[in-house]
């Protein structure tokens, strides 16, 4: 019997596992959004929406649990893959994502079934999107073009 077993399992050890959700989220913080499989979509889900509640109140002891729970990493360079970024994918969640937040209570993320699924075994492709990203990347990088253009 599963008694008070939350999660999960997804054929892998906890280790396995605990890893592949920080990948996860680390990508879905970078990029603002990951394909995935179905089960782990779900999962991640669960895994992130704490992680943008702990940013959203931006103090020390918060940006810490987060550290502990994702790790951290250097952002890959958009324009020059191979070359890092000065910024981080902490310093990115509360830098830029959680005041996105600031006046939502939960439902940071969104999961979109696709009409895929994965060759090898038939797996359900999913996408996990945060929900009004794209508009601020737009409303960021219009002012750029824009100034660019004019010159």
């Amino acid at each position: 019997m599963r008694h008070l077993i939350a999660g999960r399992r997804l054929s892998r050890t906890a280790a396995h596992r605990k890893a592949m959700l920080r990948n996860l989220s680390q990508s879905l913080f970078e990029h603002g959004q990951v394909r995935t499989t179905l089960p782990k979509a779900r999962e991640l889900v669960r895994f992130v929406e704490p992680l943008i509640t702990l940013a959203r109140k931006n103090t020390l002891a918060a940006r810490r649990l987060v550290i502990s729970r994702l790790r951290d990493r250097l952002m890959a360079d958009p324009k020059d893959p191979d070359r890092l970024m000065d910024e981080s994918v902490v310093q990115k969640l509360f830098k830029e994502i959680a005041p996105h937040y600031a006046d939502r209570n939960g439902g940071y993320t969104r999961i979109i079934k696709t009409a895929e699924w994965r060759i090898g075994d038939a797996g359900d492709i999913a996408i996990v999107q945060l929900v009004g990203i794209a508009k601020v990347r737009q409303r960021a990088t219009r002012p750029a073009a824009e100034s660019a253009s004019a010159e």
